[in-house]
């Protein structure tokens, strides 16, 4: 059976998500950031990043969302191989770029050590995520990513929404990301994750 090791709220939302919708059994360990879990030595021996998700699998440990992504659903990628790499392609703008962008706000400290630095950056925050919304409302045919097949990037990009309005965005000035958010919202799997304390 798959273990994910998951955190409300985090980007581990996403391969919560893909596990609920392919029907999958799975454990979910929720993952307590208040109590600095993530960073316990029990921890760090299945992800020593010190974060989350990581998926426990019969072969190994997967520690990067994009990767669990595809290990969970290949049948759901795109055919073909140019269409396969578009899925690569905003699966790792989401990963590189967008979740970076949102990082900012709270974990400064990854890139910074004075106080002064991790204002900047949180202030810095909406405008990026701004832009990183534009170009993904560009991306998307609608009402997925894709069109109407559901991919793993969709699971991934519905779990980066979640963070919007914190990070100072209206995502109803995104039309067509809005509205994958709310077909995303609507999935079974979704209130799933919710009675699990994901969401």
């Amino acid at each position: 059976m798959l273990k994910l090791f998951a955190t409300k709220s985090t980007i581990s939302v996403a391969v919560a998500l893909l596990l609920e919708e392919v029907g999958v059994d799975y454990e979910l360990c929720l993952i307590d950031f208040a109590t600095k879990e993530q960073r316990s030595q029990a921890y760090l021996e299945i992800n020593p990043k010190g974060r989350v998700p990581a998926l426990v699998t019969e072969y190994g440990i997967l520690t990067e969302t994009a990767a669990m992504l595809e290990y969970i659903a290949p049948h759901m990628l795109p055919k073909g191989a140019f269409d396969c790499a578009k899925h690569r392609e905003i699966s790792y703008y989401l990963a590189a770029t967008m979740h970076i962008n949102h990082a900012h706000i709270l974990r400064g400290c990854r890139w910074a050590d004075l106080e002064t630095s991790y204002e900047d950056m949180r202030a810095k925050v909406p405008k990026t995520m701004t832009e990183s919304c534009a170009y993904v409302e560009d991306v998307i045919v609608g009402p997925y990513i894709f069109g109407a097949q559901f991919t793993p990037a969709d699971a991934h990009l519905f779990a980066i929404t979640q963070w919007l309005a914190g990070d100072g965005v209206e995502i109803k000035n995104y039309p067509k990301l809005a509205q994958l958010q709310r077909s995303i919202a609507a999935r079974p799997s979704v209130a799933t994750l919710a009675e699990k304390g994901l969401l």
